[in-house]
């Protein structure tokens, strides 16, 4: 692959510590789909807000991301930027405001995600009225989606483009739908959109059941893994930690453990891109090695950690594979 200034760049300056860590992680990317194996990606934190799918984007289209794991926030947060950019407002000196700050910005209906402020209503609520009508259309007919199903029902219509704020090639999840690679979303509830859903629910405008739950999630990663690794593999690429991380890795002890299927491969390749601390005991901070004895990964498996800031490294570890 010829080499963009991006990637010569990275070459020629990342030599060690953490830049070394991501150049080795970036090549391991590239062998392990080279191999013929697909990716997982796994989005925590405000992926979304921060703008990754300027390159994500482009890597579901090129085929280099085959399936993605992300919090319900990352799921809509995408499609809010895509429909209300221009109504963001920015706060570089964020750590200078004081609490009456925060409460004039909430006044303003203006909720805040570390420099960036997402607007109210011309971002959530402009959501809220599409995907309300999409959860009313499959209540009334007795039909159930997974929450993904339904961002993809709005944006694959139609319906949003005349709102579109950004160029549309640059919404990591519209190239999802486009490319019908599935999206798993753990813990939806816990998402702007999934508290306006459970409050239909709890006003008995919608039943509950209309929205297919987190075991179903695992039930189709079950069957998306098992179908993927029959001849070759799939690789784990994780941005942050969390849910988004945690509920999909765990599926290849599942099959092995829990349903006793012999043959089932476990990953294939493992990177994270973290900043959680080692020795306080959460799964963001567990050096890959641990997951052997979980049963994800083996001693011999490729394993990465990126210890930065993850709306730095992962555009860079993207433009190494994208060649840019």
């Amino acid at each position: 692959m010829e080499r963009g200034s991006i990637s010569s760049f990275m070459l020629e300056h990342f030599k060690h510590f953490n830049a070394a860590s991501l150049v080795d992680a970036a090549k391991g990317y590239e062998e392990c789909l080279r191999a013929g194996n697909v990716m997982m990606v796994t989005l925590a934190g405000a992926m979304s807000t921060a703008e990754l799918g300027k390159s994500l984007a482009e890597m579901i289209r090129q085929d280099k991301v085959h399936c993605i794991t992300c919090t319900g926030a990352n799921l809509e947060e995408d499609v809010f930027n895509l429909v209300a950019h221009e109504h963001y407002k920015r706060i570089p000196e964020y750590r200078d405001l004081s609490p009456a700050d925060e409460k004039n910005l909430l006044e303003a209906h203006y909720n805040r995600v570390t420099d960036t402020c997402i607007p109210e209503a011309e971002a959530m609520r402009a959501i809220e009225e599409h995907l309300c009508r999409a959860w009313k259309r499959a209540d009334a007919a007795g039909e159930r989606y997974l929450p993904h199903e339904y961002f993809y029902q709005i944006l694959l219509s139609g319906e949003l483009e005349a709102k579109y704020q950004i160029d549309p090639k640059d919404s990591w999840l519209l190239a999802a739908a486009q490319k019908d690679i599935p999206v798993l979303v753990p813990g939806w509830e816990d998402s702007t959109c999934g508290n306006f859903f459970a409050s239909y629910c709890i006003q008995g405008d919608m039943k509950a059941q209309t929205m297919r739950s987190g075991i179903e999630y695992m039930m189709m990663l079950a069957d998306w893994y098992r179908t993927n690794t029959q001849e070759h593999g799939v690789g784990f690429f994780q941005v942050g930690g969390g849910i988004a991380g945690d509920f999909p890795i765990c599926v290849v002890p599942m099959l092995h453990q829990d349903l006793e299927l012999e043959g089932i491969p476990m990953w294939a390749y493992f990177c994270q891109i973290s900043d959680s601390t080692t020795s306080y005991g959460s799964y963001s901070g567990a050096v890959p090695n641990e997951k052997i004895t979980w049963g994800k990964l083996l001693p011999e498996t490729p394993k990465f950690i990126i210890e930065s800031d993850a709306t730095i490294v992962a555009p860079l570890v993207f433009a190494y594979v994208l060649g840019w």
